[in-house]
């Protein structure tokens, strides 16, 4: 680094300058613009006078060079000086000169970057191979047995900013460097995508590293070659969270549906005979002893359905959304049945759970009315094919056909029957569930496990639907 103290030694140096043959210029890499130029620099830059070359404004530069002459100005600051091909562009006419580059402080404590020319003859090939190698984006290293820099194109170089960064340096993982490195040394190719610490920060890059040998002392070098796929590998985690998030939460559904189903199907025994037992007539000490049965039932059932409001809470806090199953006509409790003369509607109850079907049809008793069974979905099909009901109950999860293909099912028939009143009757109770009941044609839901009131009020709603659908002329349901 040289420095120039007051403008008589700058005029002397300036005028010594004048008088070489070899091109000779100053540059602020701060303005982009030229500070001095010989005469032969002039020539070189195509510019008359040293006002006209002073007045061009160098600023725009590509990447690549603004890289290297970052570098250049970190290289130079402590004294050093850099000896470079160089190819410049004056009036668009390409030059290539072997340039010595070095800093030098004018007065005032001002850096300047000064370049000393020479011609140097060079092939069309070398020269275009050597502009590529600065220009690509490829980050593009060379590297000594010993891990090294050797080398550093621009574009390595305005990553790192750094070029005594060994390799292993660079890496987040050193062990995850050394075994690529030392898999290169034992195969003379190895590729892997790697994070590393650049001047953004982390990053991913994919990287080729090769031995090679080095053209200036013959020994053996790694080659290294990186392409940044940081956008690449931040989608591919993104889709594999969001893919291990849909699995679990995928499992987390199973699990509350099985449990829900588990818990709440021998909870609708309990509660339903518990509940018809208390209409019995018992004596108190046994209705005392039927009370706490229903408690501590009741509180289980609560525990199960505090449970299930949760996981449904998580799901919309995920961005589900509530579904509720839409009813396909308008239910008016009390209208038809008994109350207005009837015989009451005619109820099929499809369950394959014993225990259900007699608590089902115990309550409907209570008040008249006649409930046939079915075992699973299959019977249950078979059963609105040959029979005459105004009103059929679905279980949901059983064996042969389930409750959701054989509402499907019956949707599909030909005649009256494909509109008659179908309600749910599960434990399976999720917003998806609901969902996939609607899609099938069920009407309306009662969850398991079931109250008395819940059951009648259901029966005496959707049942008179039906006793009317029935009782219609066949052109009126048509």
């Amino acid at each position: 680094m040289e420095r120039v103290a007051a403008d008589n030694d700058a005029a002397v140096v300036y005028r010594t300058w004048d008088v070489l043959r070899r091109p000779i210029w100053m540059f602020d890499p701060v303005s982009g613009r030229g500070v001095y130029a010989n005469r032969p620099a002039l020539a070189l830059w195509g510019s008359d006078t040293l006002e006209a070359l002073l007045a061009r404004d160098f600023s725009n530069l590509s990447p690549a060079v603004q890289a290297r002459t970052h570098r250049l100005v970190q290289t130079t600051a402590g004294g050093e000086s850099v000896n470079e091909l160089w190819t410049f562009y004056p009036n668009g006419r390409p030059i290539t000169v072997q340039a010595t580059i070095s800093t030098l402080i004018l007065e005032g404590g001002w850096p300047v970057l000064l370049f000393e020319a020479s011609a140097v003859a060079i092939e069309p090939a070398e020269s275009r191979a050597v502009e590529a190698l600065r220009h690509t984006t490829t980050l593009i290293s060379l590297f000594g047995q010993d891990g090294q820099p050797l080398f550093a194109n621009p574009g390595a170089f305005a990553a790192y900013a750094d070029e005594t960064l060994g390799f292993a340096d660079r890496f987040v993982r050193h062990a995850v460097a050394d075994a690529l490195w030392q898999r290169a040394l034992d195969d003379r190719r190895a590729v892997d995508v790697c994070e590393v610490r650049t001047l953004e920060g982390r990053r991913w890059h994919h990287m080729v590293l090769t031995t090679t040998l080095d053209p200036v002392t013959g020994e053996t070098g790694l080659l290294l070659n990186e392409q940044d796929v940081t956008a690449r590998v931040e989608a591919e985690q993104a889709r594999a969270a969001a893919e291990q998030k849909a699995a679990m939460a995928e499992t987390r559904r199973r699990f509350l549906s099985d449990m829900s189903h588990e818990l709440r199907t021998p909870l609708n025994t309990i509660l339903g005979f518990a509940e018809v037992m208390a209409h019995e007539g018992l004596p108190q000490r046994t209705l005392d002893q039927v009370s706490r049965i229903s408690g501590a039932g009741h509180r289980l059932h609560a525990l199960v359905n505090e449970m299930i409001d949760r996981s449904e809470s998580d799901d919309l806090s995920d961005g589900a959304t509530a579904t509720t199953v839409p009813r396909i006509g308008s239910a008016e409790s009390g209208k038809g049945g008994e109350a207005d003369g009837g015989v009451g509607p005619r109820v099929l109850y499809v369950d394959d759970n014993e225990n259900n079907r007699t608590l089902v049809v115990t309550i409907l008793a209570t008040q008249g009315l006649v409930c046939e069974t079915a075992e699973d979905g299959l019977q249950g099909l078979a059963a609105v094919e040959q029979g005459d009901f105004d009103l059929i109950l679905m279980d949901i999860a059983m064996p042969v056909m389930d409750g959701v293909e054989a509402s499907r099912r019956i949707r599909g028939l030909d005649g009256p029957k494909r509109a008659l009143p179908i309600v749910a009757v599960t434990a399976n109770t999720l917003p998806e569930q609901l969902q996939a009941y609607a899609e099938a044609g069920i009407n309306d839901c009662l969850p398991k496990p079931i109250s008395m009131v819940g059951l009648l009020t259901m029966v005496s709603a959707w049942g008179s639907v039906g006793a009317v659908e029935r009782e219609a002329p066949v052109q009126a349901r048509a």
